[in-house]
């Protein structure tokens, strides 16, 4: 059969597009529909040309169109499970309508677009859950300054209802802010981050709230779209420091009178470091020669070894014992605050800014202990070397130079290299401060003193409770010495301490008495049994530290080969003192 080439073309030009067609007749019956069609609409019929299309399709608006006349584009239809996107309009002869056309095809895109706006709205909530849950306030504003975002920490910090904060302008929730002292607006107008700014006003409530802000521009597609500002709330941390420099302030006033009834803020000297180690004595000999200068020192060591009793006691053998000493931790506040406690504060340099002086003023004549030195941001840190080579500081928010005469003390709890490489410590700062450079030794390696510390513990808690406690067993005695005790000398001491606890007044202290006090107790008690020193449990304290000495000394022979120069420095003693213990001993070399 030969198939008229209008029928070939209509054909052609209905299975080519790339969607349902379906077209009636003045009386609404269908008169093309093509094989498209039938498929998204789920017809089953072969032949449905003549028939009414309501009766095809229950659920189409052609039926509408003839008799309204308009054109309905863009219109969404659930088709048998399908999201249809679909075209109508009438057909007009002269002014007549005499027909209708359908245009559908299936809307993949919206479907997906939908299915993703679904995920972007669950990870909304659960980013605001989480944003709402966290410790530090949160709020974000647009490019004109309208909020967009306003955790609940927030809220809490400036007494405000979410409510009231969203979709607002950011002057008109906050009058008394303008673009100069808004940190937020600030970054709208530069487009660049505000680090660590202290912000003091006084919230809803009338409380007096001070934050440390980290404002960030925000963009998308490079396009800047907005600001976030992060708040940490360290009101209460300000309180406490404000509270320590004002007891600073009235024990080191500057009347000689009341300086000779008030102490100068220590309790340690030389006398109370207990140890009989070499290397500790070494340490001691050169703290007590530096203690004699005003030379910044360097102290370093692992936590728990005696840095602060080391700082005391060189500040209390010096010329300087009858001035005071002042101590302050790095870690323990933010850079905006600490720079403040450290060199004073200007009235109007800042917001909610006042009078007051620094530990370097108040430590005048004296010394101040900066301990843990890496945590002090690199920023604060090139602050600080300014004022150890001129001897002069400036208070934050103000302009004029003030000379101290002060001596400054740092500590740092790992070793200088790895901070420097951490990028925790300037090694400008850090040559500075080394002029004289203690590395503590750590409990590990002065095990020799172990038995020393124990009997000083004791004896200082049995006076503390009046208890009688009359020492540890053999047993602790080998487990102390195994021990590698990560918290150095403060550990031991709280592990007698908790252990004298449970003893009670009198008796001694045995491993099940200090067994919940020690790490690892378990791993070294196994190790214990397989050990290679193979120690003997009716051996005394004496012996078995000569035991050990022993088999030491034979490890290092027998791994430099004989040669006792290098077996000397490996074990960090002089090649005499070695040669006496080959011989006390009668070891082969």
């Amino acid at each position: 059969m030969v198939i008229p080439h209008n029928k070939l073309l209509n054909k052609a030009l209905l299975e080519g597009v790339p969607g349902g067609i379906v077209v009636v007749n003045a009386e609404g019956e269908i008169v093309t529909i093509n094989d498209l069609a039938l498929e998204l609409l789920n017809i089953k019929e072969e032949n449905v040309v003549g028939k009414q299309v309501i009766d095809v399709i229950p659920n189409t608006r052609i039926d509408v169109i003839l008799e309204s006349g308009r054109v309905e584009l863009n219109q969404y239809q659930n088709l048998n499970k399908n999201r249809i996107l679909t075209n109508r309009m009438p057909i007009c002869d002269q002014g007549e309508i005499i027909g209708a056309v359908a245009y559908f095809q299936e809307d993949k895109e919206a479907e997906e677009m939908a299915k993703e706006l679904e995920g972007v709205k669950r990870l909304k909530k659960n980013l605001e859950t989480i944003l709402n849950s966290i410790d530090d306030g949160i709020h974000v504003v647009d490019e004109e300054g309208l909020t967009i975002f306003y955790n609940s920490k927030m809220a809490e910090l400036e007494n405000h209802e979410k409510e009231q904060v969203l979709d607002e302008k950011l002057l008109d929730i906050f009058p008394s802010l303008d673009r100069t002292t808004s940190t937020l607006l600030r970054t709208l107008d530069s487009q660049k981050p505000i680090m660590e700014h202290e912000q003091s006003y006084t919230n809803y409530k009338g409380e007096e709230i001070t934050t440390i802000n980290k404002t960030l521009p925000i963009t998308l597609d490079n396009q800047f779209i907005g600001a976030l500002e992060i708040a940490k709330d360290v009101t209460k941390l300000k309180e406490l420091s404000e509270k320590n420099l004002d007891l600073q302030s009235e024990l080191y006033k500057a009347d000689d009178t009341e300086k000779k009834e008030l102490n100068n803020g220590t309790k340690y000297l030389f006398s109370d470091i207990i140890g009989q180690n070499w290397d500790l004595k070494k340490k001691i000999k050169y703290a007590k020669q530096a203690s004699k200068t005003s030379s910044s020192v360097l102290i370093s060591g692992q936590t728990g070894t005696g840095k602060e009793l080391f700082a005391q006691s060189i500040h209390n053998s010096s010329p300087r014992r009858g001035k005071p000493f002042i101590a302050q931790n790095c870690a323990a506040l933010p850079k905006d605050l600490l720079e403040g406690i450290l060199f004073g504060t200007k009235k109007g340099g800042f917001t909610g800014a006042v009078d007051r002086k620094g530990l370097f003023e108040q430590a005048n004549g004296g010394t101040i202990l900066l301990d843990e030195i890496n945590s002090m941001s690199l920023e604060l840190q090139a602050k600080l070397l300014r004022v150890l080579q001129e001897g002069m500081i400036r208070y934050v928010g103000g302009n004029e130079l003030i000379e101290v005469d002060v001596r400054v003390i740092a500590t740092i709890n790992k070793e200088p290299a790895k901070a420097f490489q951490a990028g925790e410590l300037r090694e400008d700062l850090y040559y500075r401060l080394a002029v004289v450079n203690l590395q503590l030794p750590s409990l590990q390696e002065r095990k020799d003193d172990i038995s020393l510390l124990v009997e000083y513990f004791i004896n200082k808690f049995n006076r503390k409770f009046n208890y009688r406690i009359s020492g540890i067993t053999k047993e602790v005695e080998k487990l102390f010495l195994k021990y590698d005790w990560p918290g150095n000398v403060r550990q031991l001491e709280h592990v007698l301490e908790g252990a004298i606890n449970i003893v009670g007044k009198r008796g001694k202290i045995e491993e099940q008495h200090v067994e919940p006090f020690m790490i690892d107790i378990k791993n070294i008690k196994e190790d214990n049994e397989e050990d290679n020193l193979n120690i003997n449990s009716e051996e005394s304290l004496p012996e078995l530290m000569e035991d050990i000495e022993k088999r030491l000394i034979k490890e290092a022979i027998d791994d430099t080969a004989g040669n006792i120069s290098q077996a000397a420095r490996d074990l960090g003693v002089k090649r005499q003192s070695l040669q006496y213990k080959i011989n006390k001993y009668s070891l082969q070399t």
